[in-house]
């Protein structure tokens, strides 16, 4: 469904600016995108924006977000190098740099579609717990959960980051559209204080509840604490009946 929504936004706008993130979560999200260009879809004219990138680790790095995005989307699909963004991770100056990244994407016009995933304490990007709600692309250490969850990539002679740069929960905010996916019962207290939650620091999803356009895509098992869940299930028909009788 979420790469569906891109692709019917792409067809409707060729210069579409997407905001991309990594993980196994929006894996199968580039695979389909990557049939699609197979099958004809251009993306020569799509600008991207990624969320975030781990400071000291080369583009070449297997762990860098740069390969990730490599591997899963930009080597089978035809965006130019001069159109794919990552957040400033090498050289000096970051804090400059970070403002010169949100520069870049309000240059573009704004992210039309921002992709997400969701940490099992609520960050969203590395917005870790206690991000400000206000924030901007900037330098952010990791939580000591997040380097837990991230541990299992890193063999035992590595060194694993623990201070990446990310756009902020404003920058996030400010996109058009915000599709969020989750799977797995290791998301469900996120994924319930994000959407039944109050709106806090410390759950930084949660400021998603500000955006008038976001979509969370969630599995039962990131459901299982979801209080209104067969209210959702309502919405999600109501909104696919609408749809299909061309009323949205």
């Amino acid at each position: 469904m979420v790469a569906a929504r891109i692709l019917r936004a792409l067809a409707k706008k060729p210069d579409l600016v997407l905001g991309l993130a990594t993980g196994s979560t929006p894996i199968k999200v580039y695979e389909r995108m990557v049939r699609a260009h197979r099958n004809g879809i251009d993306f020569s004219r799509v600008r991207t924006f990624n969320l975030d990138e781990y400071l000291g680790l080369p583009a070449d790095h297997p762990q860098s977000y740069r390969y990730f995005m490599r591997k899963h989307l930009f080597d089978g699909v035809n965006v130019p190098d001069d159109n794919i963004h990552f957040p400033p991770t090498d050289g000096s100056d970051l804090t400059k740099r970070c403002g010169e990244f949100e520069q870049k994407i309000r240059d573009c016009g704004g992210i039309d579609i921002q992709l997400l995933g969701i940490g099992r304490n609520g960050h969203i990007g590395f917005n870790e717990p206690t991000s400000s709600l206000a924030s901007r692309t900037r330098i952010k250490t990791l939580t000591e959960r997040t380097l837990e969850d991230n541990a299992r990539f890193y063999g035992p002679d590595e060194t694993q980051p623990e201070v990446a740069v990310t756009m902020g929960i404003a920058t996030i905010l400010d996109a058009r559209s915000i599709l969020l996916q989750s799977f797995g019962t290791a998301k469900a207290n996120a994924v319930h204080a994000a959407i039944e939650g109050p709106i806090s620091s410390f759950w930084p999803a949660s400021a998603l509840q500000y955006h008038a356009n976001t979509t969370f895509y969630v599995d039962e098992e990131s459901a299982a604490r979801l209080t209104m869940r067969e209210y959702y299930r309502r919405v999600q028909r109501a909104e696919a009946d609408s749809e299909a009788r061309g009323l949205m």
